[in-house]
This record gives structure tokens, sequence and C-alpha cells, in this order.
């Protein structure tokens, strides 16, 4: 073959393609072949070592080809070349260059440059490979999530613009932003002066004299920042957050051109703005998840915003949270680095455990005087009878009529749509999809159908008694708008969600009015909302899996963070009672330091290292028995139904799949991903089933 077979760093151990099952444990393990020169008259470093874009485990390695004087000057490290593997022409990215070789036979000519442009530059192609050893990944893996997909009508037309010239900044004072917290003012001295402090940091909500909104409390770092000369990456978890922080960023940096880099825009619109990172146009970019990668130069900061966000955990492999990729930018670009939110996220706290990051929060004092009032009314509730037990008691109706004298009250349910848990009428138990095993809803219209599949259930049926009529379980937000809408007949009501027909709505005025919200759909009011009110809390923090508590927390955290102040927040539904003390005192870094003790205790993320393996039964036993010998601790496997999520295979019912665990201490967790790792890559050797590896899953069921 035309490639190298050789291997030139830790992560090319594995053999080359074609070789046999009963070699594959020895070539994996042999030392390197010797180097021998290479010569190309007119080329100083001839050999391109080549990463190929491709999903197979195994070929996660480089292969040497030759370069040719007509390539010479465009096939720079980090461009994207196309080459010719296998028989066929693959696309790759150049690693590195080299006047030498392993590789016995003559080289392979790299066959086209796609771009001159260094799409991945040094510190990207470090972080990558940082990225894919943390998450026993491969590197082509993290390569496209980390550079969007190439526009040429785009890119030809930002090289011929000239640059622009960057202003300069002053050293900004701390009054009115970070003085409200320990350490603040320490941290924007340490930004200005070229330092790379990194903190934990518990927000207070925006309160005239007390606290200032967090994105103000970001400009000013970023102002520091730039007054060193470097640039400022903050990542939120939705393309809209991303846009409106941008907007209020660019208005408090005038002169900055701040730009937003999501996977969510058009080709065109993204990579413009990945390119004005690339040739260092612009200097402080707002985006979402993937935006982790962004190439900044000289980055001195990275924040992230309200981190126990779900939509901050990437659904690609290797399935790592933005948090970790900025946690290890941080590093190896020696920039500073700001885990931000209302409250405080378990991971976030096993990072200031570790002495990761230090503890930036307020005072006590300001954080009585800047959070809401919290009501969590269990003994009025007791003392109205059958009334209090409703799910919207006449105490909560009593508030509502209260604050719509005056202003919006926001109401926030846990679920959204009509109807979306519902059961059989004889037996009570929950309906399921026929085909699929997902669970029925019931639209507004009273039709039951697949929350899944989408496929409607006019004929079903019960399994268990042959029942077939269906009763409402669980009330999500449009029925409690429209419930809403009876007993205020004379009050807008307003749905604010992903299913509505509006969609998510970002703002509402100041009028009276009822708005109803998922978590993370909660528009902000003009003013604030002069209440708001928490339902179902026992659906959020009384899920069965791991992190369900910090996630209710993080929610009404979100939700009482836009109360006025003076407002009053109010608690139903059985909540847990440590989650619900948590909000009413609004010490969240103490919540959160006790949650990792429990881990530690139970030996679960993000305590210890742990991987969650999913596959056929088969392969999940292979491993496990694999990491047992290694010393590793295991849990399962245990039998997952195929269709266990929205995301699963719906046309092959039966095929059965499992589901384990593998942990360590934190000090081996290093060790864990490079044995997974070296795992995969043996199978895909030998073609055998694939198991999917997710190290340090956020959620746990």
């Amino acid at each position: 073959m035309g490639h190298s077979t050789g291997v030139h760093d830790a992560s090319s151990s594995a053999p080359p393609p074609g070789t046999g099952p009963g070699e594959q444990g020895v070539l994996l393990a042999a030392p390197p072949a010797a180097q021998r020169q290479v010569g190309v008259p007119g080329v100083e470093l001839p050999v391109a070592r080549v990463v190929l874009d491709t999903v197979v485990p195994h070929l996660d390695r480089t292969f040497d080809y030759a370069l040719t004087p007509e390539l010479d000057q465009a096939a720079q490290p980090g461009t994207r070349v196309i080459v010719r593997f296998g028989g066929q022409e693959m696309r790759g990215w150049i690693w590195s260059r080299s006047a030498t070789t392993t590789h016995l036979g003559a080289l392979s000519p790299v066959r086209r440059v796609v771009s001159d442009l260094p799409v991945l530059p040094d510190a990207t192609r470090r972080l990558i490979e940082a990225v894919a050893a943390r998450g026993a990944g491969t590197r082509a893996d993290v390569a496209r999530l980390a550079v969007p997909p190439r526009h040429a009508t785009t890119e030809d037309s930002m090289r011929h613009q000239p640059p622009a010239a960057l202003p300069t900044w002053r050293r900004p004072s701390p009054e009115g932003t970070w003085e409200a917290y320990k350490g603040g003012p320490e941290l924007l001295t340490d930004l200005a002066r070229g330092g790379s402090p990194r903190a934990a940091w518990c927000a207070l909500p925006p309160v005239e004299g007390v606290s200032a909104s967090w994105i103000h409390c970001v400009a000013v770092a970023a102002q520091a920042v730039l007054a060193s000369g470097r640039g400022v990456l903050v990542l939120v978890a939705t393309t809209e957050r991303a846009e409106a922080v941008a907007a209020t960023m660019r208005r408090l940096l005038d002169e900055e051109d701040v730009v937003v880099l999501s996977a969510e825009h058009g080709p065109a619109r993204r990579y413009r703005a990945f390119l004005k990172l690339l040739l260092g146009r612009a200097r402080v970019v707002v985006g979402t998840r993937a935006a982790a990668f962004a190439p900044v130069h000289r980055l001195g900061l990275a924040v992230i915003w309200d981190d126990g966000d779900h939509r901050l955990d990437e659904r690609h492999a290797p399935y790592l949270h933005a948090r970790t990729v900025l946690e290890l930018r941080s590093s190896l670009e020696g920039a500073g680095l700001i885990l931000a939110g209302y409250s405080r996220s378990v991971e976030t706290q096993g990072l200031v455990e570790r002495g990761v990051c230090q503890d930036l929060e307020a005072p006590r004092e300001l954080r009585r005087a800047a959070a809401a009032r919290v009501v969590i009314p269990a003994a009025e509730l007791d003392a109205e009878g059958a009334s209090g037990g409703a799910r919207i008691p006449s105490l909560a109706h009593r508030l509502l009529r209260r604050t719509l004298s005056t202003g919006p009250a926001l109401i926030q349910v846990p679920r959204s749509g009509y109807a979306p848990v519902v059961a059989c009428q004889a037996c009570r138990r929950a309906a399921r999809c026929a085909h699929c095993s997902g669970p029925l809803a019931m639209t507004a219209q009273k039709r039951a159908g697949c929350r899944w599949c989408a496929r409607p259930a006019a004929s079903w049926a019960c399994p268990h008694c042959g029942g077939t009529v269906l009763r409402m379980v669980r009330v999500g937000s449009a029925r409690t708008g429209e419930e809403l809408g009876r007993a205020f007949p004379n009050t807008p009501v307003v749905v604010s969600g992903a299913r509505e027909g509006h969609g998510v709505l970002r703002t509402v005025d100041a009028s009276p009015r009822l708005v109803v919200a998922t978590p993370g759909a909660e528009p902000v009011a003009e003013g604030g909302y002069g209440a708001v009110l928490i339902l179902d809390g026992g659906v959020l923090s009384g899920r069965p899996e791991l992190g369900a508590t910090s996630e209710a927390l993080r929610c009404w955290t979100n939700a009482a963070a836009l109360c006025a102040r003076g407002g009053t927040v109010m608690l139903l539904g059985l909540p847990d009672p440590r989650t619900s003390q948590a909000l009413l005192n609004w010490n969240h870094a103490l919540f959160a330091r006790r949650e990792l003790a429990e881990r530690e205790e139970l030996h679960l993320p993000p305590a210890w290292r742990t991987a969650r393996l999913d596959g056929p039964p088969r392969a999940v036993e292979a491993l496990l028995a694999h990491a047992r010998q290694e010393g590793y601790e295991t849990l399962g496997p245990v039998s997952v139904a195929p269709a266990a999520g929205p995301q699963a295979d719906r046309e092959a019912p039966s095929v059965s799949m499992s589901r384990a665990l593998v942990r360590c201490p934190w000090e081996q967790g290093d060790e864990l991903a490079r044995a997974l790792r070296l795992f995969t890559r043996e199978r895909s050797v030998r073609r055998d089933e694939a198991v999917r590896i997710e190290l340090d899953p956020t959620f746990l069921w």
C-alpha cells in the first residue's frame, strides 16, 4: 500500500487495515519501526502525516503520504486534503509534517489540498487529541465537531476582505459587577494582567443596587481580557440565547466585534463566523456547545453559562460535555475559565473539590438581598383541607390574583404538551405504544398517540386488562394553560415551549398576564415577574435517575431568578425536601457539596470516573470481563429495551440490548479511558459488534 504502516505517536498503536484477528494483539503492542529519511527536491518536510476522516476506530492514527513541490506551500499542518486509501479517495487533515517515515516502500502522494487555510491550528489539534483521549473516542469524530463544513464562496470572499483594526482596551473597574463576589475583584485583576484564573461562579439574580446581570459581569471580564491582548469565548445552551447574549455584549463592548457561532446557522453564516476567528478578525465569540473548539487567537478566558443544562452535552461521539472540553482547553492553552450559573452543578463542584477551580460566591447577606422570597407552603396546604391537595390550590390562586393586579406571573410546568402521560382507566397502568413501546400522550383534541414514533393509538387496548379507555396521569403546559384560562377568564394566558405553535418566547412586557412555560423556555419579563409558581415539584426531583435532584434545583433556580425583587416564588407538588430547602436557603454550593459527597460514597460520577456501555449483550459482557480482569469495578449488565428513548431504533424492536457500568477512582480515569479506547480498536479490527461507550455521563438511569 502507498501509505505508511509505521507508528508515530501514542494514538497510532493500532495495526493497519487487513491484519488478521489472530495477529492484531501482537501488532497493537509492537514497538515502532525504524525511521528512514525521505528526500524530495525542493521540499524540506516532504512527509505529510494525515488523520483520515473515518468512523473506523482502528484507523485513528496518522498515515504517511508524500508531498510534491506543487503542494509544498499549501499543504501545511491543519489543512484539509484528499488522499488515496484502500482503493478510494478519502478526506483527511494534515496533522504534522516530517522528513522521515517508517514505511518501507514508496509513499503515495497527497492527491489534493482542499484549501490552504489551516482550519485545525496547532492549539485545536492538541485539544482534539486531549478530548479524544478523555472520552475514549477518535480524533476524526472530534475534528468533525470542531470544524464546520467548508463554504468555498464564503472563504473566497473572506480572503479578499482587508483586516479591520482591533480596538485597544483599558483595565476595567469591578465596581457594580464583580465586587459583589468574594474574590471577584482579584479575578478581574488577574485577567487584566494576563493571568488564567479558574472559578466556579454562582451568579446572583440581577437586582438594582445589589447585583448586576451575569452578562454585564462577563462583559466586564471580557474587557479585562481584551486589555491583556487576548480573546474571549462564551458558551450557552441555545442559539437563541447566544444571539441575545451577543447582542448585549455588543452594546457593552461597543467597539468590539462579537461573533455568534452555532451549528444551527446556515453553512455560509457559520463558516464566516469561524473564519473571522481563524483569521484573527474577531476575538470575542458567543456560541453553543460546538463553539468550545472555536479558533480564538490567544484565548484568555472561556465562560460557560448554566453548565448543568443537558443541551451542552454532546450527542455525538465521544459524547463529552462542553464543560469538559473547556476544562481541557483551559489547561492546554493557559486560559482563564469561569463555570457559571445561578445554581452549581455537581460536576463543577467536583472541580472545586479537586482544586481545579476556586469557589466564587457572594456573601450570605447579598444572596438573601438578591434572591426572591421562596415559599414552600406544606403546613398551609394541610390547613386548607381537601383544596390543599389540588394541583393548583386556592393558596396559589390567591397569589396569582394579587400579582395580576400589577404585572405578569410565571407558572413553570415540568412537562410540555397537553397530557404527556396517560394510563388505562381500568387498571391504571401506563399506556405504551404497541409498535415501539414508547409512552402514549393525549392532545387537546383528546387523540392519543406515541411520543416517540408519532403513530396514532385510536384502537389502543390495554395488554394487561383489555381496557380501551385512557385517563390523564400527568398534565402538561398546554393543559395547564387551558385550566388557568378558565380560572382567570379575563387574563391573557401565554404558553411558551418548543412544541407550541409560536415556539419559545424570549420576552414579555410588564402588562398583567399568566405565562406558562417548561424549564428552559421561560421568557424574561420586563421588570421581572411578581410571582413565580413552580408546579409538580416532585416530578422533576423524584425521577429515578442520577442527577434528578440537581437538575430540579437548576430548573427551579432559573425560574426563581426571573422573579422581581419583592416577589414570591411558590414551590408546589411534593418536591424532594432537601432539594427544596436548597432553593429556600439559596445555597447551591452547599447542596452540590453534599450531593458530591454522596456520590463519592456510592462510587458514582463525577466523584468516580464512570463509563456507561450500551450494546449487544455478548459484546457488553466481553468488555465487562476485560474490565474486571484489569481490576475495574463493574455493574451489570442489565437488559434494556431497544426503544428505551426517542432516538432508539424503532424498526427493530425485537433486538435485545444490554447496559452496564465500568468505574474507577478519579485518579485512574485516564487509564480507564485508554483501556476502553484500545478495546474499541481491537473489536474494530476484528469487525466485531460495536459498543457505545460514554464516559462521565451526566445522567444515569
